[in-house]
């Protein structure tokens, strides 16, 4: 287990094998960059003989400077004895024109006999032709065991005997793969210390979700003595998932202690799961270990005494040294530690006014008992916050709002709001249609507010999210409504509670309103200083 330990990452092939993901060339060449900067050894490619998509991405991957990275193509062994110089699959992996190849065989007799029609001889001489021809080209050939563990626990004789075949006839790492995601740690462990035995040129591990358990299983493969691992970023992939990279190298370095290859840019961790996320059009995995927003997030008032004071208590890294941050949330099972650290981080010290962080505390908790949640809106919380420290007063006061809905036996739906605001006493009265009662709410607000302040013009809802509070109630639930908004350059989110959901809405909307007025201000302020 002394050896430094190769990264292989299969996001631009097996991960695009998952549901949802979808990625253009562009794209792939985006996260090749990101991937190299990080310190990754061998980036996947795809499959250059399946589509055309992946032959214009290694085409146009050779106009890249890649620093730390070698690009792989992959592919399957010959499908045939005869022709293996011919093989249309061997031959589009050459024709990629990467220094590494990866080529997968079978090791599973079912699927050998069974899916190949082959007997166990000609299996073994396919993968060792398979093997030897791309050696023979001057490739790194990288071995895929495909189905091995399925394979070894039904016939260990014959799957032992498909990895000699590979590893004679040179190939440069053999990769003991868990396709369908069935095995656990202690299995991987055992047959990985046992197969060592007999095999000497280096193992690799390539393990699926399918268990929950591909993250353990590459680390217990890693710990019986493998030396090339294999993963995506954020674990995307067919059915459950591949191994996640994030979790795996984080592992790695920081509990195994192991050396990689070459420097991993480790604090990147965070941002580069983030940056994959949005060019797939994911949402970050929030409660993801490591890269996830709530990683290294403490919501019980103990808790946030205790980080307060040492945050070992209840961290088990430092969150910088994987690109992440700690953060407070702010609820009913909020004590004085929690407000004191929020009002920390919109700079206010309350460290000598336990008074008010008392008070506050009985607030939130009142708030929250009528179904407020402020973990999910913190520019609401800190207009809250900062109103009762006498810092903030709304820009404006809504005097009158109506919105009308109509529709039409032709199915045709039209929505509109008028509102009456008052800003400094001068009174705006406007209206607005939308494509529905929030919608034109929203257009409304920032029509009759842009003349007294035109940076409401760049201000855009960008998500919206609605809770039922109490389903037993049916249509009189009251519910909770989480907006989020940017102006392009900052995101915040604000809540609305109400039985009334277009009331609920107009709340969050006027909350998102008054924060960016109270945010400019204060940067307008500090550019006159």
């Amino acid at each position: 287990m002394s050896d430094s330990i190769e990264l292989f990452d299969t996001t631009l092939r097996d991960g695009t094998q998952g549901e949802g993901v979808n990625l253009s060339v562009q794209d792939k060449l985006l996260i090749v960059r990101r991937l190299d900067e990080f310190g990754i050894d061998i980036i996947e490619g795809g499959w250059p003989g399946s589509n055309p998509r992946d032959e214009e991405f290694f085409q146009r991957v050779k106009e890249l400077k890649l620093y730390h990275s070698k690009i792989c193509a992959f592919g399957s062994t010959a499908r045939s004895l005869n022709n293996i110089e011919s093989d249309p699959n061997l031959t589009s992996i050459l024709k990629a024109e990467t220094e590494v190849i990866c080529i997968f065989g079978k090791t599973w007799r079912l699927h050998s006999q069974r899916g190949l029609g082959f007997s166990d001889e000609e299996n073994e001489k396919l993968i060792f032709k398979s093997v030897e021809f791309m050696k023979k080209n001057g490739k790194r050939v990288i071995y895929d065991a495909e189905h091995f563990f399925d394979g070894y626990k039904d016939d260990k004789l014959f799957a032992v005997k498909m990895l000699k075949a590979a590893e004679s006839a040179g190939a440069d790492v053999i990769v003991l793969c868990d396709t369908n995601g069935g095995s656990l740690p202690e299995e991987v462990f055992t047959i990985v210390t046992e197969l060592k035995k007999h095999i000497t040129a280096p193992l690799g591990i390539h393990t699926h979700n399918d268990s929950e358990l591909a993250v353990a299983n590459s680390l217990a493969a890693i710990r019986a003595g493998a030396v090339h691992v294999q993963g995506t970023i954020n674990g995307v992939g067919e059915r459950c998932g591949n191994a996640n990279l994030c979790s795996i190298i984080p592992n790695i370095i920081l509990k195994l202690n192991l050396p990689t290859k070459q420097y991993v840019s480790l604090i990147h961790m965070t941002s580069l799961s983030n940056f994959v996320f949005e060019l797939m059009n994911l949402s970050p995995f929030t409660r993801a270990a490591f890269v996830g927003k709530s990683a290294f997030a403490h919501k019980g008032g103990i808790h946030v005494s205790a980080v307060l004071k040492d945050s070992s208590m209840y961290e088990h890294i430092k969150p910088e040294s994987v690109g992440n941050k700690q953060r407070v949330l702010v609820s009913d099972l909020s004590g004085q530690s929690n407000i004191r650290y929020k009002a920390k981080e919109f700079g206010i010290d309350l460290s000598d006014n336990k008074e008010i962080s008392k008070k506050l505390v009985n607030y939130i908790k009142s708030l929250e008992y009528d179904g407020f949640q402020f973990d999910g809106a913190e520019a609401s919380f800190e207009l809250l916050l900062r109103s009762e420290l006498n810092e903030f007063t709304p820009f404006f006061s809504v005097l009158d709002s109506k919105v009308n809905v109509f529709y039409d036996d032709k199915g045709t739906s039209y929505s509109e709001a008028v509102l009456k605001i008052s800003v400094d006493g001068e009174i705006e009265h406007t209206a607005s249609d939308g494509d529905g009662p929030v919608n034109a709410l929203d257009k409304a607000i920032r029509k009759a507010l842009t003349r007294f302040y035109p940076e409401i013009a760049l201000v855009k809802l960008i998500d919206y999210k609605v809770r039922v509070l109490d389903e037993k109630e049916g249509t009189a639930a009251k519910v909770r409504v989480m907006i989020q908004s940017s102006d392009g350059d900052e995101t915040w989110s604000t809540v609305g509670v109400s039985e009334n959901i277009i009331e609920a809405s107009f709340q969050a909307l006027i909350d998102s309103m008054n924060y960016k007025l109270f945010k400019f201000q204060i940067k307008k302020e500090r550019s006159n200083v």
